[in-house]
């Protein structure tokens, strides 16, 4: 399975740690997009440290198509807009109340962003 990892948060005030974790899955500035397999124990492990920074969430093989066409991968990165109509939910807070962390309709704000 394909893991969709989406950057929402900004540069300011992130611990070093953090910036070197982002740094290192190449996702340097705000709405940059990488695919991980889930099966990759260490860049998903590096997901879950910074999970409080990013959306993340399986996709299938239709969505990477859709994805691949609209959307030119430099290196594997996807640079991606901000979501037509904004953010549904808050871009500050965890999954249940908001969209950061594990996010179950990761295509569907994703699909609003290409």
């Amino acid at each position: 399975m394909v893991v969709l990892v989406v950057r929402i948060a900004g540069q300011v005030k992130n611990k070093i740690k953090d910036n070197e974790t982002l740094k290192r899955l190449k996702m340097n500035k705000k709405f940059t997009a990488i695919l991980v397999e889930d099966s990759d124990t260490v860049r998903m492990g590096m997901v879950k440290s910074v999970a409080h920074m990013v959306a993340y969430g399986n996709v299938d093989a239709a969505f990477v198509k859709e994805l691949n066409s609209k959307r030119e991968a430099k290196e594997g990165i996807y640079f991606l807009h901000p979501p037509r109509g904004g953010f549904k939910k808050s871009s500050k807070v965890a999954t249940p109340k908001g969209i950061l962390g594990r996010h179950e309709d990761i295509v569907k704000l994703a699909g609003r962003m290409l």
